[in-house]
């Protein structure tokens, strides 16, 4: 069995020893385990040792561009292949592989055992959204939602006190049933504010997805790797700084990890820093 302080030796200088260890007593909730399987591998990886894993769905071949699975997992539950995985890379984790879709009904339960929750529920169950929603802010627990965005990823943080809800934020009611509201209208307006920070050809990909998911056909979205592993990092280093408790972008704010920006901006001058000088 490998030793805790030994696992995470190289996080020291990025993570001190307190924030560290309160890391290793975090219980995490991970609901959707699609593009979200890459949240837990990072997240265990950074030192969190306690993760539940919430997901109705089996692995399929086209998952494998970008989720965290291999060819071997697929008609595998996705949780129980991801559980297998976790456990392979560290024996110290504890997984809880909860093989459902969240609903009102096992909400609550799930939520109670976590200390913070990480949402990446497809965007189709609404209903399964708004009852993880309800329940953290309820049980004021602090929940991230977060999606890829082409080759990047972005993330809204709903702490505890949060001044806007999810449901404001996406204009449904603020309490009751969601019947008849799409979530699938609302994310097309989250779309369009962006549009003007992401590349022509990342807002056409998604604005067509949407539109085929319209009439709640389910959609295979155009997904990238890099925008999966974008989302693990994004989450994962969020994580650390609320357990840090220092400063996080806050709903109604976006985070947005725009990699079009990073690629084709115009960057750091190094020139005057890289000359040496003569011995």
């Amino acid at each position: 069995m490998p030793d805790y302080s030994d696992f995470v030796k190289r996080n020291r200088g990025y993570i001190a020893a307190d924030v560290q260890e309160r890391i290793r007593q975090t219980r995490v909730l991970v609901a959707g385990c699609g593009m979200g399987s890459t949240i837990p591998e990072a997240l265990l990886r950074a030192g969190f040792l306690d993760l539940t894993l919430a997901d109705g769905d089996r692995v399929e071949v086209h998952n494998l561009n970008r989720q965290n699975y291999v060819f071997a997992d697929v008609g595998m539950s996705k949780v129980e292949a991801l559980k297998q995985r976790l456990v392979a890379i560290s024996p110290l984790a504890e997984i809880t592989a909860s093989h459902g879709w969240i609903d009102p009904d096992n909400a609550a339960t799930l939520v109670a055992r976590a200390d913070l929750v990480f949402d990446t529920i497809d965007f189709l169950s609404l209903e399964a959204i708004i009852a993880l929603h309800d329940e953290c802010r309820r049980q004021r627990k602090p929940v991230i939602s977060a999606m890829s965005a082409g080759f990047g990823a972005a993330a809204l943080y709903f702490p505890p006190d949060a001044p806007v809800s999810f449901r404001e934020l996406f204009g449904l009611p603020e309490f009751g049933p969601i019947s008849g509201y799409s979530y699938v209208e609302g994310f097309a307006a989250l779309i369009s504010r962006l549009a003007e920070n992401l590349e022509e050809d990342v807002v056409q990909a998604m604005a067509s997805a949407l539109t085929v998911m319209q009439d709640g056909t389910p959609c295979p979205a155009p997904h990238t790797s890099s925008g999966a592993t974008a989302v693990a990092s994004l989450c994962t280093a969020a994580a650390v700084r609320i357990i840090a408790r220092k400063p996080l972008t806050t709903a109604p704010n976006l985070m947005l990890l725009n990699m079009s920006d990073v690629l084709s901006g115009v960057g750091v001058d190094l020139r005057p820093a890289g000359a040496l000088a003569a011995v």
